[in-house]
């Protein structure tokens, strides 16, 4: 736990000195969401942005109206971590479990820092594990701790229930950081409820072990969720493109739809310096955040 904790602060610092560097800012920004929530309307006033009138109201024939905002002081921000079997691909130290933990324990200490709500769901084909919302140091090392401990029940994969269960429990709107290989079929719709409900930050991890097999002939391979072993040929005809090819399908259908939805999207190997990709969605969010 105290090595975790180590190496997850020096990421955290690593990240800091980059964004105050190259941003002047700091991790305020990626937890803020638009910063405001919807108040009450009033009439509609010479030099209003067209784009708050509340058609609506407007439409009722009593003039136009514009909404109004209040700031949130506190924002919520919940992770959702996949801990299935299929997490465990990767070398010792550097699975996709490995990485999707750090992940969220680099970003649950810069959240608190910023006095947020953070709260915890991990899931396999059921819910593994879930922590309300609160803020506060103690809410920090009680998620870390979680991460380095959790040992799930299931092996299995069920994004689809996962996110449902998401979008019962999260009834604030709230930055949701789903972390996952989402290696799983049937969950588009409620990903699409989830972006349209939150602000939504979706991070695909995957390992070179899944998408760039060298040929190595005929080779046993073990289903990490089912437990079965299969005997592969990786050396017959275009088998390697096909696992390569559907792997690429996947994650580009990912970023498709992340576009189409306005959700904030990243992609890492279990081999690369996450850090830079981080501070590029911070930038990605900053901007978007300006033009809001």
């Amino acid at each position: 736990m105290k090595d975790l904790l180590k190496k997850l602060r020096r990421y955290e610092i690593q990240i800091r000195k980059a964004i105050n560097s190259q941003m002047q800012g700091d991790f305020h920004s990626v937890f803020k969401g638009t910063g405001l929530e919807f108040d009450d309307v009033r009439p509609y006033q010479y030099g209003d942005d067209v784009r708050t009138i509340h058609w609506n109201v407007s439409a009722k024939g009593h003039g136009a109206f514009v909404k109004t905002y209040r700031e949130e002081k506190e924002q919520t921000v919940f992770f959702i971590l996949d801990v299935s079997a299929s997490e465990d691909i990767g070398s010792p130290g550097k699975t996709k479990a490995d990485i999707g933990k750090e992940i969220c324990g680099v970003l649950t200490l810069s959240a608190v820092k910023e006095s947020s709500h953070v709260g915890l769901i991990c899931f396999s084909d059921v819910r593994e594990k879930f922590i309300k919302p609160i803020k506060g140091h103690s809410q920090a090392y009680e998620i870390i701790s979680t991460l380095a401990n959790l040992k799930p029940k299931s092996l299995k994969t069920n994004l689809s229930k996962a996110i449902s269960f998401a979008l019962n429990a999260i009834r604030r709107r709230s930055v949701v950081i789903l972390i996952s290989d989402f290696i799983d079929e049937g969950y588009t719709d409620n990903l699409r409820a989830l972006a349209k409900r939150h602000d939504l930050v979706v991070v695909h991890i995957s390992d070179k072990r899944e998408t760039r097999l060298p040929k190595l002939g005929i080779i046993p391979v073990v289903d990490k969720e089912s437990q079965r072993t299969l005997w592969i040929n990786t050396s017959f005809g275009d088998f390697r493109q096909k696992i390569s090819k559907r792997h690429d399908m996947r994650k580009d259908e990912l970023q498709k739809f992340s576009r189409k939805h306005e959700v904030n999207f990243i992609s890492l190997d279990t081999d690369e310096d996450y850090v830079p990709k981080l501070l590029r969605l911070f930038k990605v969010r900053n901007k978007s955040m300006k033009t809001t």
